[in-house]
């Protein structure tokens, strides 16, 4: 349970987040997965990492009730997030986001800043961050769908399919759940035969170009939750979805 990375073959490493029962990540997890992806990159024998997920579904995000025990929790998966994210991004070698299930939250801001996404049919994308009483991975959101539709899932808190985003086409590749991992190590393969500096330089070259500043648009948006936290409305935001899926679990058992 937890982080953790596995070689594959050729230079193939999947990093996979197991955080049962819904993958909502830990403040420390946050700053593990950063550290794991880093790490990767750092190995000259790492051609290409692909992020997968156990479970039910590939990220919930961060872990709302640890933030409730502990305030201090909050100012951890702050920067913790920005750690992750950052870390995707700044990888130096390309990261395949393999996404199955939900994706909420932080695990918007971690596919968001991938060089690939590969996604099962049942997958999802959403920010539910607005009925979280937070804000946040707007930023990570507008990589993967046009500027309008991502104001409208951000205002709403709706999600959108990963066949959706095929359309857009911000998802590479759309499979049946069982043939996901294959998927992604299908296009895996086909990167870590190229000739890995060209790769590498590739990756810094293209983020070189990117029109959007990740790293700092993402802390500009944190700026405002903390504003919020301060106001007491994300307590109570929290507090209230905390208590609804309280209660919806207790009317499933």
């Amino acid at each position: 349970m937890g982080i953790s990375s596995s070689h594959t073959e050729n230079g193939i490493i999947a990093v996979t987040i197991d955080y049962p029962p819904v993958n909502a990540v830990p403040a420390r997890g946050w700053f593990e997965l950063a550290g794991a992806l880093h790490k990767a990159g750092e190995d000259p024998d790492v051609r290409v990492v692909i992020l997968r997920a156990e479970g039910r579904g590939f990220c919930a995000g961060v872990d709302l009730k640890e933030i409730q025990r502990d305030r201090q929790a909050l100012l951890g998966a702050n920067r913790g997030c920005a750690k992750a994210f950052g870390a995707v991004y700044d990888c130096a070698v390309p990261v395949i986001a393999a996404v199955h299930g939900f994706c909420l939250g932080g695990g918007v801001g971690l596919v968001g800043n991938a060089d690939i996404v590969v996604a099962s049919d049942d997958a999802t994308f959403g920010l539910p961050e607005v009925d979280r009483g937070a804000l946040g991975a707007a930023t990570h959101l507008a990589r993967l769908v046009p500027q309008h539709l991502m104001r409208a899932l951000y205002y709403t808190a709706k999600s959108i399919s990963a066949h959706e985003l095929h359309h857009h086409g911000s998802v590479y590749r759309v499979v049946p759940r069982e043939e996901l991992d294959a998927a992604a190590l299908e296009v895996a393969r086909e990167i870590a035969k190229k000739d890995p500096t060209v790769i590498r330089s590739a990756k810094e070259a293209i983020n070189g170009i990117d029109p959007q500043p990740v790293h700092h648009s993402y802390r500009f948006e944190q700026g405002f939750t903390f504003e919020l936290n301060l106001t007491g409305v994300s307590d109570h935001a929290r507090q209230a979805f905390l208590d609804g899926n309280h209660a919806r679990q207790a009317n499933d058992s």
